[in-house]
């Protein structure tokens, strides 16, 4: 007689709200060895994209950006922590992309040519914008860990598939990340789903057999790999309910919750004029300007700062 599995029931108690936007939903899948995260941006998406006045394929390349950034940015544990995602090239009319994610805090923005991105079209590829450029990743550790960077080529249909290329290439990690993304009259919605292989079993150790084929990995890979855009980006399916729907014929999945999504652009007075202090009385003299004021830009929330003599 095979034994019917039903969905756990939370402990009356202690229940858990569902994620439906806003918010990473962590999640582990012990038999499987392996673990994930999914997403769905929303007012914080708003946020960031309305510091600037981007023009569709540069918005829907951001919200890409900044789905990847928060779901990758959730894998690190230590307070503090930080990863940076910058892609460059010089031969496209998308010179720069960055954004990064600190404590549940995103920002982004992305330096091009309009004239050269209005002669590609409406759909343009992730070649037309870049042509030959790379892909960083760049993880600021707190305490003695200091920091590490991974780079690979910015290949690809998608900052999707580029960033799995690094997992693989760089951290020998087995990736899977799918985003989806919308835009309308009323604004633009973006989700996202991230999972790995650890075939140790153990996050943290040494991973020695890594394998693309490995029967654990090819099984998680086409569960996760089911998800269609529609469900990412549906705002009345939760998170929780994505994972389910996924994988609830697993033994088990594990739920973590992570911290809320904010716009996280750290620019004040006080920090420039920090960030000024270390450089030499000449070279700030050279910065001022007619009324000894410097004034300081920042890329990210396009705001000027004014910094008194």
């Amino acid at each position: 007689m095979t034994e019917k599995k039903t969905a756990p029931q939370l402990p009356a108690e202690n229940p858990l709200p569902e994620i439906f936007a806003g918010q990473v939903l962590g999640f582990m899948i012990p038999s499987q060895h392996a673990r994930g995260r999914a997403v769905r941006l929303d007012a914080v998406l708003d946020e960031v994209l309305s510091a600037h006045d981007y023009p569709p394929p540069i918005t829907h390349l951001l919200a890409e950006a900044l789905v990847l950034i928060a779901l990758v940015g959730s894998l690190l544990k230590d307070e503090g922590a930080q990863v940076t995602m910058q892609a460059q090239t010089q031969a496209g009319p998308v010179s720069l992309l960055v954004c990064d994610y600190k404590d549940g805090a995103l920002r982004g923005y992305v330096d091009f040519d309009a004239d050269r991105l209005v002669e590609l079209g409406a759909n343009p590829s992730l070649f037309a914008l870049f042509g030959a450029g790379y892909l960083a990743l760049t993880f600021d550790l707190p305490g003695e860990q200091g920091r590490y960077q991974g780079i690979v080529p910015l290949e690809g249909d998608s900052l999707a598939e580029a960033c799995q290329s690094y997992f693989v290439q760089s951290e020998q990690v087995p990736t899977l990340i799918r985003v989806a993304i919308a835009s309308g009259s009323d604004g633009c919605r973006a989700a996202g789903l991230l999972v790995q292989h650890l075939p140790d079993g153990e996050e943290g150790r040494e991973r020695l057999h890594v394998r693309l084929d490995h029967p654990e990995w090819e099984h998680v890979a086409v569960m996760a790999g089911s998800i269609r855009h529609e469900e990412l980006l549906d705002t009345g399916l939760s998170m929780d309910a994505i994972v389910w729907r996924l994988f609830h014929e697993e033994d088990a999945v594990r739920v973590t919750r992570g911290p809320h999504l904010v716009r996280g652009c750290r620019c004040t007075s006080d920090h420039y004029e920090k960030v000024l202090s270390r450089f030499s009385e000449k070279d700030r003299q050279e910065m001022r300007n007619e009324d000894g004021i410097i004034l300081v830009d920042c890329a990210f929330c396009s705001r000027s700062f004014p910094i008194a003599a």
